[in-house]
């Protein structure tokens, strides 16, 4: 097939897309691949696109090479490696004029299935296994390792990465590392033999990883809740977050026990529901333990009147929200940042809570760490609102440190020798005007400090009432405590543009890379506008001065009912025609590309339009 287009030439800059079988033992080998840039100092941003149901199912996985250091998904892929018959269709009408297709050509195929503006690499994949391999799965297996090696000759990788990566990665299984290295070198040999420059697309030598590390969000959020002191954690399985529990009991299975008796410091339970597992954390927390829970936006939607009453009963407990596509159960294995208002006003009544914002791995394990002090010191549920983009994809990071003198901070506990010295004990009696009262823990006096725990109306000192005015002084001051909460969360990161603008921009979460580079083009086209990073809610006061300086401040979110600016117009009383929401939800991460162009479009002659719940990418 002779192609028409010119093909796309590029150097350390570009995407590849692997369309797959789930259960094919095909995620491994992406992997590799995607890893053996990382090892040339070229960083890269991989990507899972998994189905939710069984295997044989089609599977994705993108990679996006990007020597500038850009991490958020770009759209588009320039080179597709097609494994699926079932989707090839649909995955070849994605590929960018002029890019290129990789396949298994054992099998001839018509030219109706090809595209006139794209270029065709083929490799006998099948016929070498079955030639080589008697094993049908051995077969399948090895066609994976198979095709990474060929991809390596036609990319230019380093020869020696992969086959050093393929013995890290068996490391302890001995005997898989030869026929993995053999598999790879097949591949290899035939596209150089084979295949002499036909892709314009290379790898080249760089140093721009440096010191920073490949991870997970979810691992990173397990490691984090360990530093911040966690011992226990109830949890009922769901995608995205169950990864979350598994790295905390492996991490606490190395680091929480005692090694002089082996005795576990921890208690980790598998629920038999969503239920059971934030009744449990809300037990922990009220017992002085530091506990949390891990779930997506059904479990959060089944443990709302759990959250409520440690809300009014004021019982520190951390959520970890990896956010998914919904509403209902939704798209479980899609990403979304759709839970806000769930999360922000859980349970019935007038209920506020707060949230912490992470952008990737480094900030899952700093909030994770984070959200236990909070929780402890507001004495307060506290959520940790990270997604599917950042909580199950590998991410490069900043590396992960921790300060070991650092004290938990315990919050307003008041001790046995301070009840005994007299000292006045209300448990909901505000003694500093910040909303927060003194608590107790369990067993701490055998006679004083002892209080009913009531998720009902009561006074400041805990005793019953269905009086109006003890109810009002308890829930305003539960706001006051809301408003100390904007003061301890963590501050939004400005960006200022390179000229005064009247524009500005409000992001948060997983869409801070991609945000990042619409900036970078933004200024590279003479575009001025202002980026801020909301961490948390409460909003601090920072947010709304933000907006104050600009005329039209565009609020960019994953989600279709524009939740956050929703929560900016009702919390901040800000005047709804400023905030114009840019939305991007179809359970694919949001792209530079899309930013660029919905903004571009409603800066251009200020022509900026009111909500349209029907826009998406």
């Amino acid at each position: 097939m002779t192609a028409v287009t010119r093909r796309i030439e590029a150097v350390n800059d570009f995407v590849i897309k692997f369309a797959n079988v789930n259960g094919s033992g095909s995620a491994s080998a992406n992997e590799l691949f995607s890893k053996s840039f990382l090892r040339m100092g070229v960083p890269v941003s991989p990507r899972n696109i998994f189905p939710s149901n069984i295997q044989g199912l089609p599977t994705w996985y993108e990679v996006r090479v990007t020597e500038k250091g850009y991490l958020g998904r770009r759209g588009g892929v320039d080179l597709l490696v097609a494994m699926n018959p079932q989707t090839w269709d649909k995955d070849v009408a994605e590929i960018e004029p002029g890019g290129y297709l990789f396949y298994d050509n054992t099998k001839p195929l018509p030219g109706s299935r090809f595209r006139p503006d794209i270029h065709v690499v083929g490799v006998p994949l099948t016929q070498m296994c079955n030639e080589a391999y008697s094993d049908p799965r051995e077969r399948q297996l090895l066609k994976n390792i198979m095709y990474a090696g060929a991809l390596a000759a036609l990319l230019d990788i380093d020869h020696d990465v992969i086959p050093k990566l393929l013995v890290e990665q068996y490391k302890g299984k001995d005997k898989l590392i030869k026929p993995n290295q053999d598999a790879y070198q097949k591949g290899y040999d035939y596209a150089k033999a084979n295949l002499p420059d036909a892709i314009g697309l290379r790898a080249r030598r760089a140093d721009n990883v440096g010191n920073r590390i490949f991870m997970e969000g979810n691992a990173a959020a397990a490691l984090g809740a360990v530093y911040g002191g966690a011992t226990v954690c109830a949890w009922y399985p769901i995608t995205p977050s169950s990864s979350v529990a598994e790295a905390f009991q492996s991490y606490c299975s190395k680091l929480r026990v005692d090694k002089e008796t082996g005795k576990n410091n921890f208690a980790i339970v598998q629920s038999e529901d969503e239920l059971a597992s934030i009744g449990m954390v809300v037990g922990a927390g009220w017992n002085g333990a530091r506990a949390f829970t891990t779930t997506s936006g059904p479990g959060v939607s089944l443990m709302t009147e759990f959250i409520g009453l440690a809300y009014f009963a004021e019982i520190p407990v951390t959520i970890i929200n990896v956010q998914r596509g919904g509403p209902s159960t939704g798209m479980p294995t899609r990403t979304q940042q759709a839970d806000l208002v769930a999360c922000a006003y859980a349970s019935h009544g007038d209920t506020k809570h707060v949230l912490l914002l992470p952008e990737d791995p480094h900030e899952c394990f700093q909030f994770s760490a984070q959200a236990f002090d909070l929780a402890d010191r507001l004495q307060t549920p506290v959520f940790v609102m990270t997604d599917l983009d950042i909580g199950m994809n590998q991410r490069l990071t900043a590396p992960l440190t921790w300060d070991d003198s650092k004290a938990y901070d315990r919050g307003k506990v008041m001790s046995a020798e301070e009840l005994e010295s007299g000292r006045d004990f209300g448990r909901y009696l505000d003694v500093d005007g910040d909303g927060i009262a003194y608590r107790t823990l369990p067993g701490t006096h055998p006679t004083k400090g002892a209080y009913f725990t009531r998720g009902t109306t009561k006074d400041r000192y805990a005793r019953y009432s269905e009086a109006g005015p003890d109810y009002i002084e308890n829930v305003q001051r539960l706001l006051r405590k809301f408003e100390t909460a904007r003061t301890l969360v963590p501050q939004p990161v400005v960006r200022q543009a390179s000229q005064k603008t009247r524009f500005g921009a409000i992001y948060f979460g997983s869409t801070s890379p991609a945000m990042a580079e619409a900036s970078d083009v933004f200024e590279a086209d003479g575009v001025m506008v202002d980026t801020m990073r909301v961490r948390a809610f409460p909003f601090p006061e920072s947010v709304e001065r933000f907006i104050a300086e600009h005329d039209i401040v565009f609020v960019v979110e994953q989600n279709r009912d524009a939740q956050m600016r929703s929560m900016l117009v009702n919390e901040l009383e800000i005047d709804p025609a400023r905030l114009v929401p840019i939305l991007h939800y179809d359970g694919t991460p949001i792209t530079a590309r899309f930013i660029v162009r919905t903004i571009g479009e409603r800066i251009k002659g200020s022509n900026v339009e009111p909500l349209k719940r029907d826009k998406v990418a």
